[in-house]
């Protein structure tokens, strides 16, 4: 039985844009997300891959892999993509996220009602327990799942002193809350992020 994802983790769900990128994920083990689109929290536990309409008929619109986080850099797409050093963003940073195995979870995240999602944060219990991405979707009243994730995460990064500790706590659990709150209302301008 696999332990990913620990019902502790913080979990970042993120558009897996075409099977190719999978594929990446599974073989070459990372994943990329441009720095002028990407949320303010990269330096999660897990990342959670959900699957658009590009995955066919019987994949398309769930999460059907997570994988564990080893590792966060900034890079340049041409170093990434090496292929494709003349694209017109090859110049462009992203974040190479390094991934440990994917993980098939035993049933997949349906998206129910939602279909244009890019980014947002779960927990992992959430991820074990869902039945729809909806489920995933925390909000004021699910706050306490993020209380203490995102400090505890934060805190192997980075010395922080301890009277800020609270103050960041605050700002991290209402980022997150904002994010999953502009994808319950369908809010564009957070979910279209040009990954090619």
């Amino acid at each position: 039985m696999n332990d990913v994802p620990s019902s502790t983790d913080l979990v970042l769900v993120c558009l897996i844009p075409q099977p190719r990128d999978l594929e990446i994920a599974r073989v070459l083990g990372w994943y990329r997300i441009p720095l002028r689109h990407a949320p303010k929290v990269v330096f999660v536990d897990c990342l959670a891959f959900y699957q658009p309409a590009s995955f066919g008929k019987e994949h398309q619109w769930m999460i059907e892999y997570v994988a564990p986080v080893r590792g966060v850099e900034l890079t340049r797409r041409r170093d990434l993509l090496k292929e494709e050093i003349d694209h017109p963003r090859a110049g462009d940073e992203y974040y190479k996220i390094g991934l440990g195995d994917l993980v098939k979870l035993s049933k997949p995240i349906p998206a129910d009602v939602w279909k244009r999602i890019t980014f947002f944060y779960t927990s992992g219990e959430q991820v074990l327990c869902a039945n729809s991405i909806s489920d995933l979707l925390i909000g004021q009243a699910r706050k306490d799942l993020f209380q203490n994730i995102g400090m505890e995460r934060r805190s192997r990064f980075a010395d922080i002193p301890t009277g800020d500790m609270a103050k960041l706590q605050q700002e991290f659990l209402q980022y997150i809350l904002e994010v999953n709150d502009a994808v319950k209302k369908n809010d564009h301008a957070v979910q279209e992020v040009d990954f090619e």
